[in-house]
Protein backbone atom coordinates (compact mmCIF):
# COMPACT_ATOMS: atom_id res chain seq x y z
CA UNK A 1 0.00 0.00 0.00
CA UNK A 2 1.23 3.48 -0.86
CA UNK A 3 -0.94 5.30 1.66
CA UNK A 4 0.66 6.69 4.81
CA UNK A 5 0.06 4.19 7.56
CA UNK A 6 -0.85 6.64 10.30
CA UNK A 7 -3.48 8.06 7.96
CA UNK A 8 -4.69 4.53 7.28
CA UNK A 9 -4.97 3.83 11.00
CA UNK A 10 -6.91 7.06 11.59
CA UNK A 11 -9.30 6.14 8.80
CA UNK A 12 -9.78 2.65 10.22
CA UNK A 13 -10.53 4.14 13.63
CA UNK A 14 -13.09 6.59 12.26
CA UNK A 15 -14.81 4.27 9.77
CA UNK A 16 -18.39 3.36 10.76
CA UNK A 17 -17.84 -0.15 9.38
CA UNK A 18 -14.53 -1.77 10.24
CA UNK A 19 -12.85 -4.87 8.92
CA UNK A 20 -11.53 -7.44 11.37
CA UNK A 21 -7.77 -7.75 11.72
CA UNK A 22 -7.06 -11.10 13.39
CA UNK A 23 -3.56 -12.48 13.83
CA UNK A 24 -4.12 -15.08 11.15
CA UNK A 25 -1.28 -16.79 9.34
CA UNK A 26 -0.46 -20.22 10.79
CA UNK A 27 -3.79 -21.79 9.66
CA UNK A 28 -2.63 -21.34 6.07
CA UNK A 29 -0.89 -24.70 6.51
CA UNK A 30 -4.15 -26.60 6.17
CA UNK A 31 -5.02 -24.79 2.95
CA UNK A 32 -1.57 -25.54 1.53
CA UNK A 33 -1.37 -29.11 2.86
CA UNK A 34 1.93 -28.52 4.65
CA UNK A 35 3.24 -28.69 8.23
CA UNK A 36 4.30 -25.94 10.63
CA UNK A 37 7.84 -27.29 10.29
CA UNK A 38 7.73 -26.62 6.55
CA UNK A 39 6.10 -23.21 6.95
CA UNK A 40 8.67 -21.77 9.33
CA UNK A 41 11.55 -23.02 7.19
CA UNK A 42 10.56 -21.56 3.82
CA UNK A 43 10.02 -17.89 2.94
CA UNK A 44 8.09 -18.78 -0.20
CA UNK A 45 5.60 -20.89 1.77
CA UNK A 46 5.17 -18.12 4.33
CA UNK A 47 4.49 -15.53 1.66
CA UNK A 48 2.16 -17.87 -0.21
CA UNK A 49 0.32 -18.66 3.02
CA UNK A 50 -0.24 -14.98 3.77
CA UNK A 51 -1.43 -14.47 0.19
CA UNK A 52 -3.90 -17.35 0.51
CA UNK A 53 -5.26 -15.94 3.78
CA UNK A 54 -5.69 -12.52 2.15
CA UNK A 55 -7.54 -14.12 -0.77
CA UNK A 56 -9.72 -16.20 1.58
CA UNK A 57 -10.77 -13.49 4.04
CA UNK A 58 -11.93 -9.91 4.20
CA UNK A 59 -9.33 -9.01 6.84
CA UNK A 60 -8.35 -5.37 7.02
CA UNK A 61 -4.66 -6.21 7.09
CA UNK A 62 -2.37 -9.17 6.53
CA UNK A 63 -0.62 -10.09 9.76
CA UNK A 64 2.28 -12.54 9.84
CA UNK A 65 2.48 -15.33 12.37
CA UNK A 66 3.74 -14.77 15.91
CA UNK A 67 6.66 -17.18 15.94
CA UNK A 68 8.26 -16.08 19.21
CA UNK A 69 11.18 -18.47 18.80
CA UNK A 70 12.85 -16.71 15.88
CA UNK A 71 14.72 -13.94 17.67
CA UNK A 72 15.86 -16.09 20.58
CA UNK A 73 17.13 -18.69 18.12
CA UNK A 74 19.21 -15.94 16.47
CA UNK A 75 20.89 -15.40 19.86
CA UNK A 76 21.68 -19.12 20.08
CA UNK A 77 18.69 -20.58 21.90
CA UNK A 78 17.41 -24.07 21.10
CA UNK A 79 14.04 -24.35 19.37
CA UNK A 80 11.57 -27.22 19.64
CA UNK A 81 9.79 -27.60 16.30
CA UNK A 82 6.88 -29.88 15.50
CA UNK A 83 4.57 -30.44 12.55
CA UNK A 84 1.42 -28.94 14.01
CA UNK A 85 2.35 -26.68 16.95
CA UNK A 86 3.92 -23.23 17.17
CA UNK A 87 7.71 -23.46 17.78
CA UNK A 88 8.94 -22.97 21.34
CA UNK A 89 12.27 -22.24 23.03
CA UNK A 90 13.69 -24.87 25.38
CA UNK A 91 16.37 -24.31 27.99
CA UNK A 92 18.19 -21.04 28.56
CA UNK A 93 21.46 -19.49 27.45
CA UNK A 94 21.77 -16.83 30.18
CA UNK A 95 22.07 -18.12 33.74
CA UNK A 96 24.10 -15.44 35.51
CA UNK A 97 25.85 -12.10 35.22
CA UNK A 98 28.79 -13.55 33.31
CA UNK A 99 26.47 -15.08 30.72
CA UNK A 100 24.61 -11.80 30.38
CA UNK A 101 27.82 -9.84 29.88
CA UNK A 102 29.11 -12.35 27.34
CA UNK A 103 25.88 -12.50 25.38
CA UNK A 104 26.54 -11.42 21.80
CA UNK A 105 23.99 -9.38 19.89
CA UNK A 106 23.52 -11.30 16.63
CA UNK A 107 23.49 -9.63 13.23
CA UNK A 108 20.16 -9.24 11.50
CA UNK A 109 19.84 -12.30 9.29
CA UNK A 110 21.12 -14.75 11.89
CA UNK A 111 19.15 -17.96 12.28
CA UNK A 112 15.81 -17.69 10.50
CA UNK A 113 15.51 -13.89 10.80
CA UNK A 114 16.74 -13.38 7.24
CA UNK A 115 14.23 -15.92 5.98
CA UNK A 116 11.38 -14.13 7.79
CA UNK A 117 12.43 -10.77 6.36
CA UNK A 118 12.46 -12.31 2.90
CA UNK A 119 9.00 -13.78 3.46
CA UNK A 120 7.49 -10.39 4.34
CA UNK A 121 9.19 -8.79 1.36
CA UNK A 122 7.55 -11.36 -0.92
CA UNK A 123 4.18 -11.05 0.82
CA UNK A 124 4.18 -7.24 0.58
CA UNK A 125 4.85 -7.46 -3.15
CA UNK A 126 1.88 -9.78 -3.67
CA UNK A 127 -0.67 -8.41 -1.20
CA UNK A 128 -1.40 -4.90 -2.38
CA UNK A 129 -5.01 -4.32 -1.29
CA UNK A 130 -4.28 -4.12 2.44
CA UNK A 131 -1.31 -3.42 4.73
CA UNK A 132 1.12 -6.23 5.53
CA UNK A 133 2.47 -6.46 9.07
CA UNK A 134 5.43 -8.53 10.18
CA UNK A 135 5.45 -10.27 13.55
CA UNK A 136 8.24 -9.72 16.07
CA UNK A 137 8.76 -10.44 19.74
CA UNK A 138 8.99 -7.72 22.40
CA UNK A 139 12.13 -7.05 24.47
CA UNK A 140 11.04 -8.49 27.81
CA UNK A 141 9.50 -11.55 26.17
CA UNK A 142 12.74 -12.11 24.26
CA UNK A 143 14.82 -11.71 27.40
CA UNK A 144 12.56 -14.25 29.10
CA UNK A 145 13.29 -16.80 26.44
CA UNK A 146 17.02 -16.21 26.73
CA UNK A 147 16.96 -16.45 30.54
CA UNK A 148 13.97 -18.85 30.99
CA UNK A 149 10.52 -17.51 31.70
CA UNK A 150 10.43 -18.56 35.34
CA UNK A 151 13.98 -17.45 36.05
CA UNK A 152 13.53 -13.96 34.67
CA UNK A 153 10.53 -13.41 36.92
CA UNK A 154 12.64 -14.23 39.94
CA UNK A 155 15.62 -12.27 38.63
CA UNK A 156 13.55 -9.10 38.35
CA UNK A 157 13.73 -9.11 42.16
CA UNK A 158 17.04 -10.85 42.86
CA UNK A 159 19.27 -9.85 39.92
CA UNK A 160 17.70 -6.83 38.20
CA UNK A 161 21.01 -5.73 36.71
CA UNK A 162 21.31 -9.03 34.85
CA UNK A 163 17.79 -8.61 33.48
CA UNK A 164 18.60 -5.07 32.33
CA UNK A 165 21.78 -6.26 30.63
CA UNK A 166 19.85 -8.87 28.65
CA UNK A 167 17.09 -6.37 27.91
CA UNK A 168 19.60 -3.87 26.58
CA UNK A 169 20.99 -6.42 24.14
CA UNK A 170 17.53 -7.64 23.21
CA UNK A 171 16.49 -4.09 22.46
CA UNK A 172 19.57 -3.44 20.33
CA UNK A 173 18.84 -6.48 18.21
CA UNK A 174 15.09 -5.89 17.91
CA UNK A 175 15.61 -2.29 16.85
CA UNK A 176 17.87 -3.32 13.99
CA UNK A 177 15.66 -6.28 13.09
CA UNK A 178 12.58 -4.09 12.81
CA UNK A 179 14.54 -1.48 10.85
CA UNK A 180 15.28 -4.22 8.33
CA UNK A 181 11.56 -4.89 7.95
CA UNK A 182 11.02 -1.17 7.53
CA UNK A 183 13.70 -0.56 4.91
CA UNK A 184 13.86 -3.85 3.03
CA UNK A 185 10.36 -5.32 2.78
CA UNK A 186 7.62 -2.79 2.10
CA UNK A 187 5.86 -3.82 5.32
CA UNK A 188 3.41 -1.38 6.88
CA UNK A 189 4.79 -2.07 10.32
CA UNK A 190 5.17 -4.77 12.92
CA UNK A 191 3.00 -6.41 15.53
CA UNK A 192 5.28 -6.63 18.57
CA UNK A 193 4.32 -9.46 20.92
CA UNK A 194 5.19 -8.73 24.56
CA UNK A 195 3.02 -11.30 26.37
CA UNK A 196 5.47 -12.11 29.17
CA UNK A 197 5.12 -8.56 30.45
CA UNK A 198 1.46 -9.32 31.11
CA UNK A 199 2.51 -11.55 34.00
CA UNK A 200 4.42 -8.78 35.78
CA UNK A 201 3.14 -6.37 38.39
CA UNK A 202 2.48 -2.86 37.07
CA UNK A 203 5.61 -1.61 38.86
CA UNK A 204 7.85 -4.27 37.33
CA UNK A 205 6.32 -3.71 33.89
CA UNK A 206 7.21 -0.02 34.16
CA UNK A 207 10.82 -0.91 34.86
CA UNK A 208 11.48 -3.97 32.72
CA UNK A 209 9.31 -3.52 29.63
CA UNK A 210 7.95 -0.02 29.11
CA UNK A 211 11.23 1.89 28.55
CA UNK A 212 12.62 -0.73 26.17
CA UNK A 213 9.45 -0.96 24.07
CA UNK A 214 9.32 2.85 23.96
CA UNK A 215 12.92 3.02 22.72
CA UNK A 216 12.17 0.60 19.93
CA UNK A 217 8.99 2.42 18.91
CA UNK A 218 10.79 5.77 18.89
CA UNK A 219 13.56 4.33 16.73
CA UNK A 220 11.39 2.74 14.03
CA UNK A 221 7.90 4.21 14.03
CA UNK A 222 6.81 7.05 11.78
CA UNK A 223 3.83 8.04 9.61
CA UNK A 224 4.55 5.24 7.18
CA UNK A 225 5.56 2.44 9.56
CA UNK A 226 3.58 1.43 12.64
CA UNK A 227 4.32 -0.54 15.76
CA UNK A 228 1.26 -2.38 17.08
CA UNK A 229 1.81 -3.58 20.65
CA UNK A 230 0.40 -6.99 21.57
CA UNK A 231 0.07 -8.33 25.10
CA UNK A 232 -2.13 -11.29 26.00
CA UNK A 233 -1.20 -11.43 29.69
CA UNK A 234 -3.82 -11.19 32.41
CA UNK A 235 -2.40 -8.06 34.10
CA UNK A 236 -2.69 -5.73 31.15
CA UNK A 237 -5.63 -3.73 32.49
CA UNK A 238 -3.59 -2.88 35.58
CA UNK A 239 -0.64 -2.01 33.31
CA UNK A 240 -2.56 0.10 30.81
CA UNK A 241 -0.96 3.44 31.71
CA UNK A 242 2.51 1.97 31.30
CA UNK A 243 1.52 0.25 28.06
CA UNK A 244 0.18 3.47 26.59
CA UNK A 245 3.36 5.32 27.51
CA UNK A 246 5.28 3.09 25.09
CA UNK A 247 3.93 5.32 22.35
CA UNK A 248 2.99 2.53 19.97
CA UNK A 249 0.53 3.35 17.21
CA UNK A 250 -2.11 0.81 18.31
CA UNK A 251 -2.61 -1.90 20.92
CA UNK A 252 -3.76 -5.52 20.74
CA UNK A 253 -4.95 -7.48 23.77
CA UNK A 254 -5.61 -11.12 24.58
CA UNK A 255 -8.66 -12.91 25.84
CA UNK A 256 -7.39 -13.15 29.44
CA UNK A 257 -8.97 -9.74 30.06
CA UNK A 258 -12.38 -8.11 29.73
CA UNK A 259 -12.05 -6.15 26.48
CA UNK A 260 -14.92 -3.86 27.35
CA UNK A 261 -13.23 -2.87 30.58
CA UNK A 262 -9.98 -2.27 28.71
CA UNK A 263 -11.71 -0.04 26.17
CA UNK A 264 -12.88 2.25 28.96
CA UNK A 265 -9.23 2.96 29.70
CA UNK A 266 -8.00 3.52 26.13
CA UNK A 267 -7.97 7.11 24.80
CA UNK A 268 -10.63 7.66 22.16
CA UNK A 269 -8.07 8.50 19.48
CA UNK A 270 -6.09 5.28 20.04
CA UNK A 271 -7.00 2.03 18.29
CA UNK A 272 -7.25 -1.06 20.48
CA UNK A 273 -7.86 -4.55 19.12
CA UNK A 274 -9.00 -7.88 20.53
CA UNK A 275 -9.91 -10.38 21.78
CA UNK A 276 -11.75 -13.53 20.65
CA UNK A 277 -10.21 -16.59 22.32
CA UNK A 278 -7.91 -18.15 19.69
CA UNK A 279 -7.68 -21.55 21.36
CA UNK A 280 -10.97 -21.91 23.23
CA UNK A 281 -13.09 -20.55 20.38
CA UNK A 282 -11.29 -20.31 17.06
CA UNK A 283 -9.52 -23.66 17.43
CA UNK A 284 -11.71 -25.68 19.77
CA UNK A 285 -15.09 -24.01 19.46
CA UNK A 286 -17.81 -24.58 16.86
CA UNK A 287 -18.81 -22.27 14.02
CA UNK A 288 -21.87 -21.28 16.04
CA UNK A 289 -19.96 -20.62 19.27
CA UNK A 290 -17.38 -18.54 17.40
CA UNK A 291 -20.14 -16.57 15.70
CA UNK A 292 -21.95 -15.95 18.98
CA UNK A 293 -18.79 -14.93 20.86
CA UNK A 294 -17.71 -12.57 18.09
CA UNK A 295 -21.11 -10.96 17.72
CA UNK A 296 -21.49 -10.54 21.48
CA UNK A 297 -18.07 -8.92 21.85
CA UNK A 298 -18.87 -6.49 19.07
CA UNK A 299 -22.16 -5.58 20.71
CA UNK A 300 -20.28 -4.71 23.88
CA UNK A 301 -17.24 -2.95 22.44
CA UNK A 302 -18.20 -1.20 19.22
CA UNK A 303 -19.73 1.60 21.30
CA UNK A 304 -16.09 2.66 21.41
CA UNK A 305 -15.28 3.92 17.92
CA UNK A 306 -11.60 3.05 18.42
CA UNK A 307 -12.32 -0.66 18.97
CA UNK A 308 -11.31 -3.13 16.29
CA UNK A 309 -12.38 -6.77 16.44
CA UNK A 310 -9.54 -9.30 16.34
CA UNK A 311 -8.41 -12.60 17.71
CA UNK A 312 -6.97 -12.47 21.21
CA UNK A 313 -3.63 -13.79 19.98
CA UNK A 314 -2.18 -15.78 17.10
CA UNK A 315 -4.79 -18.21 15.76
CA UNK A 316 -3.39 -21.76 16.18
CA UNK A 317 -2.21 -23.68 13.11
CA UNK A 318 -4.96 -26.30 13.23
CA UNK A 319 -7.88 -23.95 13.85
CA UNK A 320 -10.69 -25.14 11.53
CA UNK A 321 -11.40 -22.80 8.66
CA UNK A 322 -15.12 -23.24 9.32
CA UNK A 323 -14.54 -21.43 12.63
CA UNK A 324 -12.39 -18.73 11.04
CA UNK A 325 -15.01 -18.15 8.35
CA UNK A 326 -17.68 -17.93 11.05
CA UNK A 327 -15.66 -15.22 12.82
CA UNK A 328 -15.61 -13.12 9.67
CA UNK A 329 -19.31 -13.81 9.00
CA UNK A 330 -20.21 -12.52 12.46
CA UNK A 331 -18.30 -9.30 11.79
CA UNK A 332 -20.03 -8.86 8.43
CA UNK A 333 -23.47 -9.59 9.86
CA UNK A 334 -23.00 -7.29 12.82
CA UNK A 335 -22.25 -4.27 10.67
CA UNK A 336 -24.92 -5.20 8.12
CA UNK A 337 -27.55 -5.28 10.84
CA UNK A 338 -26.24 -2.19 12.67
CA UNK A 339 -26.12 0.20 9.71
Amino acid sequence: MKQGMQQWLDEVRDAPVKKAIPVLSFPSITKMGITVRQLISDSELQARGMEIVAQSTDAGASVSMMDLSVEAEAFGSTVRISDDEVPTIIGRIVEDEDDADALQVPPVGAGRTGLYIEAIQKAAQRITDRPVFAGVIGPFSLAGRLMDVTEIMVSCYTDPDVVHTVLEKSTQFLTEYIKAYKTQTGAAGVVMAEPLTGLLSPQLAEEFSEPYVRRIAQAVQDENFLVIYHNCGNNTIQQVDSILRTGCAAYHFGNAIDMEEMMRRIPADTVAMGNIDPAGQLKNGTPQSVYDATYALMERCTVYRNFLISSGCDIPPLAPWENIDSFFKAVHDFYAQSN
